[in-house]
């Protein structure tokens, strides 16, 4: 018996393990498609009376997949551009600091870095360029998430409440009300914030004179995109801008649109005011989400952004619970009094 049970655990431990070699590369786009799934949730349960459940994940899917489809589009054009730009704005930097007269150890020095750095560049722009269909398999898998998520929305909740033993059916609801309450507040931070992103990214490129209103405005819409896109983010918009002063010699323009995009558009608002948005909104302590999201971030990438301040909010609660069960068994520790008299006999 032991041996069948020995043989069972190595079975099921082989098979989770080459699971999750299987879909470990995945797990961003899987992860955010069933986070973008989470956000569009009120919308689908609109549309389901009218449409069924089937038919509304369909038509959000084919909706997202035209966002997703733009989005690649922008984002090779313009990765080509800022590579490029990047490119040659580090080589012409070296050259012109090379001119300087600087004393012959540091101008060796500086030589040799220069040697060393620009054949480094140049693989990891290529190696960039051509990951451009692992993005494009990474896309056909959060879509396929996103719809099966929506699609079977209501099937997924039953499971995961039956899956909750009656025993600690009480600890597991508090727990998933806790997660559904911090996650709404990321996403709906996520989504405010993005928008003043938008706003601000619009106001910086009229400030600095990047380009004309119809072209500020198109920037701020892209920063509100690539800020739901994992890496990305805004700051590749403000890049861009510094990038062109740079290429035209405007230094002080390009420093002022660098400084004005990394403090108010990305990424310092996603360390600063997002903690604040979401802490209020979920009733949290600011100091613990905006750790969660550093060392979420830190420690698993841009989805540490939501599983980090989610995961200390757990903590919390698993706490509370067991600070309860502690102060809940103290009594029962203590030896009770000897009853004053006899107790009567049933019937006496």
């Amino acid at each position: 018996m032991k041996a069948e049970r020995l043989a069972w655990a190595i079975t099921v431990l082989i098979i989770a393990y080459i699971t999750w070699r299987a879909i470990s590369p995945l797990i961003t786009p899987i992860f955010f498609g069933l986070i973008l799934a989470y956000a569009a949730y009120p919308i689908h349960r609109r549309l389901v009376p009218k449409l069924g459940e089937v038919h509304s994940a369909v038509l959000l899917t084919v909706g997202m997949l035209g966002l997703g489809g733009v989005v690649t589009f922008e984002l090779l054009m313009i990765s080509v551009q800022v590579a490029a730009s990047f490119y040659q704005s580090v080589v012409d930097f070296f050259r012109w600091l090379m001119t300087q007269p600087l004393p012959p150890e540091v101008l060796d020095f500086l030589q040799n870095f220069f040697n060393q750095l620009i054949p480094r560049l140049s693989e990891y722009l290529s190696r960039q360029a051509f990951s451009l269909p692992m993005y494009l398999l990474q896309l056909v898998v959060f879509l396929f998430t996103f719809y099966y998520a929506l699609a079977n929305a209501h099937e997924i909740a039953e499971e995961i409440r039956l899956a909750i033993p009656d025993k600690n059916r009480r600890l597991g609801e508090e727990i998933l009300e806790s997660l559904n309450k911090t996650l709404g507040a990321l996403v709906r931070a996520w989504l405010v914030l993005n928008v003043i992103k938008g706003i601000l990214m619009t106001f910086g490129f009229l400030l600095f004179g990047v380009s004309d209103l119809y072209t500020a405005i198109v920037a701020g819409f892209l920063t509100f995109i690539f800020s739901f896109v994992p890496l990305f983010e805004g700051w590749m918009i403000w890049l861009i801008a510094a990038a062109y002063f740079a290429k035209e010699a405007m230094y002080l323009h390009a420093i002022g649109i660098a400084v004005y995009g990394f403090l108010l558009v990305s990424p310092m608002p996603d360390y600063t005011i997002r903690p604040m948005m979401v802490a209020k909104d979920a009733d949290l302590d600011e100091t613990l989400v905006f750790i969660g999201m550093i060392g979420g971030t830190w420690a698993m990438g841009v989805k540490g952004l939501i599983i980090g301040p989610i995961v200390l909010n757990l903590l919390l609660v698993l706490l509370k619970e067991w600070k309860r069960v502690i102060s809940g068994k103290e009594p029962s520790r203590r030896p009770s009094p000897s009853p004053s008299k006899p107790s009567p006999h049933p019937g006496g």
